[in-house]
């Protein structure tokens, strides 16, 4: 007796319902979900997940060491020597300006070491303004705004001065005008422009430095994130494959940690030598420079004082001020302990200070009293004790602990520089072989599904 097997009946339509399509939608998600769940499919995402921790991470490494090298090289070779050549362009001004009048006080031709000094200091101040404008930025255009008034102003300033000269030589009143003109160009114009373009420099050196004091915290932490799983990667490959050892995960491991080690000595050394040369350099540095021009200011006001004949007391006014605030700054310098570059420049400047305070009173009762010859010979003669002495050995030792500042903060800028030499280059090397080395501990592990 044959069964006959009649199949279900849909209740609507009275056809036979089909069988489930094993190759229907639903099948190709459960084919999809198994696959990704072999172990191969783990083992090529285990593999991708690393590459891309090794690219992103070795990326990072090498911007951060190259961006950091270029920072240092880029403040070593214009920045600094910008401002450092807007601080000796301010100082060489002024310096011109006050052998100027000081050849004025002394009447008819001055002495010789006065008109040199004043030819010098005009020749100083007109290189410099040319190592000043070589070393701005082509986007800087106030500084090129600066430069450009001075380089306007100086043959103005140095034309004034010779007719000036010319006339005083001959006994010609209006010779005093002229040498007003001249002077009150300087002061107004010509100096303010050059402490402008000095404090600029000093900014752009100071941001510069705060820029890379920091250690590059943030590619050592994706670093630090890749060994870490390249480990993990291991330990778990070890246990699924029961093999101890994965020579090319173990590469991998070694070469990414000693990039790590690399970059975290280098990026502590370099930031320990940036925050030095902030320290020990640029602030001391930016000190000393204030103070040598509060000197040169006290300079210019003590022989404007004379060559004007001031009675107002304006003039003696500002030498006190300026003065004051002077051995202000040298005694904060001195006593403060973390400065271990130029205190003994420092010293010896607080030291010429007092001396030239003690010349100037003299100078100012000579003035007093009506004793005008006196006042000059004071203000502006040769002598050991007098004024024009106190104040070479005043701007000497301040230019010596600039130079002493600025050379530690030049060695230690070139120290952090070179601690970052080569590393850029190698962190791409080491992430290539770390990759390779990844596609050789896992494809012989693909290989054995095949």
């Amino acid at each position: 007796m044959t069964v006959r097997v009649t199949p279900p009946i849909d209740s609507v339509g009275g056809s036979a319902l089909p069988a489930e399509d094993s190759e229907g939608p639903g099948g190709r998600v459960d084919g999809l979900r198994e696959l990704f769940r072999s172990t191969p499919a783990k083992l090529i995402s285990l593999g991708l997940v690393l590459a891309v921790l090794l690219v992103v991470s070795g990326t990072a490494s090498a911007q951060v060491a190259s961006s950091r090298k270029a920072t240092h090289d880029r403040l070593l070779a214009t920045t600094e020597p910008l401002a450092n050549a807007a601080q000796n362009l301010y100082s060489a001004l002024s310096i011109a300006d006050a052998a100027a009048v000081t050849g004025f006080i002394s009447g008819g031709i001055e002495p010789v070491e006065v008109r040199d000094r004043y030819v010098e200091a005009i020749a100083e101040a007109s290189g410099e303004l040319v190592v000043a404008a070589a070393g701005l930025a082509e986007e800087d255009e106030f500084g090129a705004a600066n430069i450009a008034v001075i380089a306007r102003l100086l043959p103005m300033y140095t034309g004034l001065i010779e007719t000036a000269r010319a006339n005083n030589r001959t006994g010609n009143p209006v010779g005093a005008a002229y040498l007003t003109e001249a002077s009150n160009m300087m002061q107004t114009s010509m100096l303010p422009v050059a402490q402008e373009l000095h404090t600029q420099g000093e900014t752009a050196v100071n941001s510069t430095q705060r820029a890379a004091v920091a250690p590059p915290w943030s590619a050592i932490g994706l670093l630090l994130v890749t060994v870490a799983a390249l480990c993990a990667a291991h330990v778990l490959i070890s246990r699924k494959t029961r093999r101890t050892f994965n020579p090319g995960l173990i590469i991998a491991i070694g070469a990414t940690g000693a990039l790590l080690c690399w970059l975290l000595i280098a990026g502590l050394v370099s930031s320990n030598a940036t925050e030095r040369a902030i320290e020990q350099g640029a602030e001391p540095l930016a000190d000393l420079t204030e103070s040598r021009i509060l000197a040169q200011q006290s300079r210019t006001a003590e022989t404007l004082l004379l060559a004007r004949r001031d009675v107002t007391g304006m003039y003696t006014g500002a030498f006190d001020e300026t003065i004051t605030r002077l051995g202000d700054l040298l005694d904060q310098y001195t006593s403060n302990g973390a400065v271990e570059i130029g205190t003994d420049a420092a010293d010896r400047a607080e030291a010429a200070r007092t001396a030239w305070i003690n010349s100037h009173a003299r100078t100012v009762a000579a003035l007093e009293r009506g004793d005008y010859a006196a006042a000059a010979v004071l203000a502006t003669g040769p002598g050991p004790d007098e004024a024009t002495a106190q104040f070479a050995r005043l701007d000497t030792a301040l230019g010596e602990g600039i130079e002493e500042t600025r050379n530690e903060l030049r060695d230690n800028e070139f120290r952090a520089s070179r601690t970052l030499s080569g590393l850029a280059p190698v962190a791409i090397a080491l992430m290539v072989l770390s990759l390779i080395s990844v596609i050789i501990g896992l494809w012989p592990r693909l290989r054995e599904y095949q």
